[in-house]
């Protein structure tokens, strides 16, 4: 990308983004291909994906992705008036655990997933700053299959450009700090005939 040298410091695979009140460090290929293709394959078909719909202005609509939780016993989680319960852990996502724990330094009690089947597929603006995950959370995000835009604008700051950052097949993107606090995100639409993507968030719920 255009000016990316700029926008973060590349080392072996390792993204660490300039970018003020965020703390933001890509891995790329942090999976290997063969590791990822059998991944996605993998939760593709046992996860319990589930289609949730979100109400506004008084109406239900399908959330556009399915999405399933799991974790850690009696960690719900919710977001935008969903309340999720998690199933228990399987041996993909707690393999998937234990690698991005020994980088992030952190025990996730929980992984929030989404399936985007497709680019009519989103994930609207939002913050990852619910209740349940108290001040400063670590958002590890790991991504299978189609490569999907993630992009980043500022809660205030209208003199910064919005961030566009590729999330590609075996990535982990790891927000720390007061990331939640002040940035903003999504997925967005693509008209582009594109294929699936698998994305997991891994967090703490502290209540």
């Amino acid at each position: 990308m255009n000016g990316q040298k700029q926008l973060f410091e590349d080392v072996n695979e390792k993204h660490v983004f300039d970018l003020p009140e965020a703390d933001i460090i890509l891995y790329n290929r942090f999976f290997s291909t063969e590791t990822s293709d059998r991944l996605f394959q993998s939760l593709k078909d046992t996860i319990q994906w589930k289609q949730d719909q979100i109400k506004f202005y008084g109406k239900e609509f399908n959330v556009p992705r399915l999405t399933a939780l799991y974790g850690d016993k009696n960690k719900s989680y919710s977001y935008s008036g969903i309340q999720m319960h998690p199933h228990e852990w399987n041996q993909d996502l707690l393999f998937i655990k234990k690698q991005i724990e020994k980088v992030a330094n952190v025990a996730f009690s929980t992984c929030l997933l989404n399936y985007y089947r497709d680019g009519k597929d989103s994930n609207d603006w939002h913050q990852d700053n619910e209740k349940e995950l108290g001040v400063n959370p670590i958002i590890a995000s790991v991504s299978f299959g189609e490569t999907r835009s993630f992009q980043l604008k500022h809660m205030s700051r209208t003199d910064l450009k919005k961030i566009d950052i590729p999330l590609t097949h075996g990535s982990f993107l790891l927000m720390k700090g007061t990331t939640q606090h002040f940035w903003k995100h999504k997925i967005p639409k693509t008209t582009r005939n594109i294929s699936e993507r698998i994305n997991l968030t891994f967090r703490v719920i502290k209540i």
